[in-house]
């Protein structure tokens, strides 16, 4: 049996999605910007994809533009909102649990004469309003802000933030990373303030090298791509029909009924999580969000052994965030919400989607209790 549980790292692409991505590459090929009937056709794959979309947010489709995933979304709206608002003010907030596409923005800004201000956040996750109230300064321009964490699930109170954050200027843009949100929890941007929120297509079941970023009319943002001009000037570039439409189509299929998926989702997590909090010397530090488990196990010196014993009887999950792992080091998340030293490189990160069944979840666990034991046994006393 085989049990993929690395679904915040990627997912399977849907089969509707993966049937109009392969209709669009073979017969509907055009370039959008040209002017004849196959770029016209093109052109009405992005723009029924950016419909779609917005109504699953609740938002306009020009408020919607689409981008090669979510790094660059996320540098999209750090660099560029950071660098079209420098007038008022080279202040920047942010907290120390942001995906590296987050962080490593931040600290390029750096460079440049931006100061940055990392919130902390308490054992479970979440950062303090009073300290993030505490921070603001008249020269903050842009807080960037997760909305679930990539790494163990925190949920961020972001209705409670965008209204803090206006209430104190409502010139500060508030930046939302919802790759881990978008598709597991209803959004609301507009009534939580939000002004620009970055997704990533491969982590609702739409091929990888998709994104959008949803960007608050009126919002201010100097592009970091420069070209044809396509995309309103904002992101230029011959736009990837194939995948947007794709990551249209799996918009349209996470969102339909997503009620029922979410409790999926969550009854899979639970089933999972009961069972393997009762294995000897494990620990849980799981958030809130429907998918992701973030579990530490005492006696292992290295997450990665265990990772590739369970690996070997067809169970996968992750030793952190997929995008990390090319540069591997202590996890910032693990560090900033007070992890004991020798759980830091003794910890797993599995994750669900609304195809993950409770099967694959016992299944799981029961491999995970064979090879514990097995890992336990070679540790060096």
């Amino acid at each position: 049996m085989e049990a993929y549980l690395d679904n915040a790292a990627t997912t399977r692409v849907a089969d509707e999605v993966r049937e109009i991505v392969d209709r669009v590459m073979e017969t509907d090929y055009g370039n959008p910007s040209s002017r004849h009937q196959k770029g016209v056709d093109a052109g009405q794959y992005v723009k029924t994809a950016q419909e779609i979309i917005a109504k699953t947010l609740k938002v306009e489709p020009k408020e919607i533009i689409f981008t090669s995933g979510g790094t660059e979304s996320n540098n999209m709206a750090i660099i560029g909102g950071a660098l079209a608002n420098s007038r008022r003010g080279k202040h920047l907030i942010s907290t120390r649990i942001e995906h590296p596409s987050v962080y490593n923005p931040l600290l390029f800004l750096e460079k440049f004469g931006f100061e940055v201000t990392f919130l902390s956040v308490d054992a479970y996750g979440h950062i303090n309003l009073e300290e993030l109230k505490a921070a603001i300064r008249p020269d903050t321009i842009l807080v960037s802000i997760m909305l679930v964490n990539n790494e163990i699930g925190a949920i961020q109170p972001m209705e409670a933030i965008g209204k803090l954050l206006h209430s104190c200027n409502p010139n500060i843009l508030l930046h939302v990373d919802a790759i881990q949100a978008y598709g597991k929890m209803k959004l609301f941007p507009k009534r939580w303030e939000i002004d620009l929120l970055s997704v990533s297509g491969h982590k609702i079941h739409a091929p990888k090298g998709v994104g959008f970023l949803y960007i608050r009319d009126k919002v201010k943002l100097s592009p970091i791509l420069y070209g044809g001009g396509q995309q309103r000037d904002l992101r230029s570039g011959t736009e990837n029909v194939p995948g947007i439409a794709g990551l249209g189509q799996a918009a349209a299929r996470i969102h339909r009924n997503q009620k029922e998926k979410i409790a999926h989702m969550e009854q899979v997590k639970q089933r999972f999580l009961e069972r393997a909090v009762r294995l000897e010397g494990v620990e849980d530090h799981s958030g809130e969000a429907p998918h992701i488990v973030s579990l530490s196990f005492r006696g292992i010196q290295k997450s990665e052994v265990l990772l590739h014993a369970l690996e070997q009887k067809g169970v996968y999950c992750s030793s952190g965030s997929a995008c990390s792992s090319n540069h591997p080091s202590v996890s910032g998340t693990l560090k900033a919400i007070g992890l004991e030293e020798e759980l830091l490189s003794a910890t797993l990160r599995f994750s669900f989607s609304v195809d993950s069944t409770i099967e694959e979840a016992e299944y799981a666990v029961r491999v995970l209790e064979e090879e514990l034991e097995k890992c336990r046994k070679f540790v060096k006393r």
